[in-house]
């Protein structure tokens, strides 16, 4: 099956079980539920999620809680965004292979950017709602590229919430299971033309950012749509992919404000039901 696929199965025959050898995206299971003092047994999808190791060039770099497709998408996403690689062209090889204990993902870089990693490792114990675990100092946190410069291309805010409007049909796995987030890239005029979902956020950015990669999208041109809140490692990931406008359903942690005013990002929050925050340079939205 392809780690792109989302493999759902209607009869209990097909239903797998859920443990880290199971690679599908989500899972069906019989639940009982109770609605205005009414109890009625249904079958309902689960999100999944799996260990993921990251391994480069044979060496072990971090395990992270992931939902289970797109895993090529993450691996590139996750090495450009965490600063292993500069450039999507040193990324010579992605190798998926199931293990006893989760997935593995073989990366192939250069030797020299191998080096570096090796002189910068860090032990990463990835969870589904912390981007930070793992990190062995403080000092760590102050790696950031540089600052985007003044102007660019601007964003009507009507673009921004024709973007949130699309968002929600097109975000498959979360409408089955409603446990989710969403990474989406929109175009300037407010399409979304790409989508990646994940139990994580940072790792649906991650999986986002490697199919932009992939697909060949300018991510200087367009906007990030987030369903989560806007924390610190979304906008230092984004910028470091060159993104130089996000915006989150949700809002902004004090320290992503900051972050995104030190770095030239506009950072919108609360982007939902007709309306929006900029908390970052608002000078790009018109």
């Amino acid at each position: 099956m392809s780690n792109n696929a989302l493999t759902m199965s209607n009869t209990g025959a097909d239903r797998q079980v859920a443990d880290h050898r199971n690679t599908q995206a989500m899972t069906e299971y019989p639940v009982s539920r109770w609605l205005a003092g009414q109890v009625e047994d249904i079958a309902d999808w689960v999100a999944e999620e799996v260990p993921v190791a990251l391994e480069y060039n044979g060496l072990s770099h971090a395990v992270m809680m992931c939902s289970p497709q797109d895993l090529e998408d993450f691996a590139r996403g996750f090495s450009l965004s965490e600063c292993i690689v500069e450039d999507a062209d040193e990324i010579y090889d992605v190798q998926i292979s199931s293990q006893e204990a989760g997935i593995q993902l073989a990366i192939t870089i250069p030797q020299s950017r191998f080096w570096a990693l090796k002189s910068h490792r860090r032990s990463l114990a990835g969870r589904t709602g912390c981007g930070l675990c793992g990190k062995e100092s403080l000092a760590q946190l102050a790696h950031s590229p540089d600052p985007f410069p003044a102007g660019g291309q601007p964003i009507a805010a009507s673009a921004i919430e024709s973007a949130c409007n699309q968002l929600k049909s097109q975000q498959h796995l979360f409408n089955h299971t409603g446990s989710v987030h969403a990474a989406a890239w929109s175009d300037a005029e407010g399409n979304i033309v790409a989508i990646r979902e994940d139990v994580g956020r940072h790792n649906a950015l991650d999986k986002l950012i490697g199919n932009n990669l992939n697909s060949g999208l300018n991510l200087n041109q367009g906007m990030l749509i987030m369903t989560s809140r806007a924390s610190y490692e979304i906008v230092q990931k984004a910028a470091v992919c060159g993104i130089s406008v996000i915006a989150a359903v949700s809002g902004p942690t004090g320290l992503a404000v900051r972050l995104a005013q030190d770095l030239g990002v506009t950072l919108v929050g609360f982007a939902r039901d007709s309306r929006l925050s900029v908390y970052a340079h608002p000078e790009r939205i018109v």
